[in-house]
């Protein structure tokens, strides 16, 4: 299928074959290398890579000569999101300011059914439905324009929060003491997922996307060339599983392109919190990527949760970045 589009170029919708595949991927590197920040967030890449899934809509935007300009991709619409789709696109930092955004930007709400957002000349239009939410990483200014022209409203954010793994040396002895009763151990593959899917959804039932995940997702993860399972703390109470942090290492996403570490994701089984089970199992990570060497740590918070961004502060974590999901009602 394709989309009307600025002249000079086409607008295609259809499984990535793994050439465009390969060069979807060299776009978001181009543009991160420009930008300073990745234009696609790691489940949108994992399914460039691997293929999208089977109701996500992937867009090229490519010029006359072939030239790859543009790719956007949406997933489809989530009880999770409200009933919304949500999604990402980047534009080559050589085809920017021509448009090309807003017109991937309205193929993508075209094919949702969403009327209001066409480009002059086009005839896109729509007849209701879901809404569409995408996301600015680092939100930069060149994409709070084209969400605010394209009648995009800011809805949710996240904070990119970083510290120097040094800093952990001004953390009070004892407070990485796991409450009594508990105890922490590394990840089994093959043993623990069913277990950690379990606590995943009840500790994130209203993250929209964290809460969403199953099994095909934690064994697409386990198979990248990041995981270590050593990296991957799980806490038990009475043999049952109540609390994890599984951390992540990008080998060159530091200053200089030195390795940088994450605080991939932290949960709490609900009926387990208080106590200082989270921040514990938040210590464990954090110092075992300080004794693998690391100089810094990165992790992303809900702006609004305000109780774990003041828990991250005391730490020693400062924001450092932040990513916007805008929506088109």
């Amino acid at each position: 299928m394709s989309w009307p589009s600025p002249p000079g170029t086409v607008i295609t919708e259809g499984p990535l074959s793994a050439a465009l595949s390969a060069r979807v991927q060299d776009l978001a590197a181009t543009a991160a290398s420009a930008d300073g920040v990745a234009p696609l967030s790691e489940d949108i890449l994992l399914q460039v890579r691997h293929g999208s899934g089977t109701r996500a809509r992937d867009l090229v935007l490519t010029m006359a000569d072939g030239t790859l300009a543009g790719y956007a991709h949406l997933d489809a619409p989530s009880e999770a999101q409200d009933g919304d789709a949500g999604g990402e696109l980047v534009v080559h930092p050589a085809h920017r300011g021509r448009g090309l955004g807003m017109a991937l930007s309205s193929a993508l709400i075209a094919g949702t059914g969403i009327a209001g957002t066409g480009i002059a000349g086009t005839g896109i239009a729509g007849t209701g439905g879901a809404g569409v939410r995408l996301w600015a990483h680092g939100e930069l200014p060149a994409a709070v324009g084209l969400a605010k022209a394209a009648g995009y409203t800011r809805f949710r954010a996240l904070w990119q929060m970083r510290m120097p793994l040094a800093g952990l040396a001004t953390v009070p002895a004892g407070t990485a003491t796991a409450p009594a009763g508990v105890s922490i151990r590394t990840f089994r593959p093959g043993a623990d997922e069913e277990a950690w899917l379990a606590v995943n959804r009840r500790a994130f039932a209203r993250h929209p996307e964290q809460g969403s995940w199953d099994m095909p997702d934690l064994l697409l993860r386990e198979a990248e060339p990041w995981f270590d399972p050593d990296g991957f703390f799980l806490a038990e109470r009475e043999g049952r599983l109540a609390g994890f942090h599984w951390t992540k290492v990008h080998p060159d996403g530091g200053t200089g392109g030195t390795p940088l570490g994450e605080v991939y994701v932290v949960g709490v089984d609900p009926g387990q919190q208080g106590g200082g089970l989270g921040r514990a199992l938040t210590l464990a990570g954090l110092r075992h990527l300080r004794d693998r060497g690391l100089a810094e740590v990165l992790l992303y918070v809900d702006e609004d949760n305000t109780a774990a961004i003041r828990m991250y502060a005391a730490l020693g974590f400062s924001r450092w970045s932040t990513d916007a999901m805008y929506r088109h009602p």
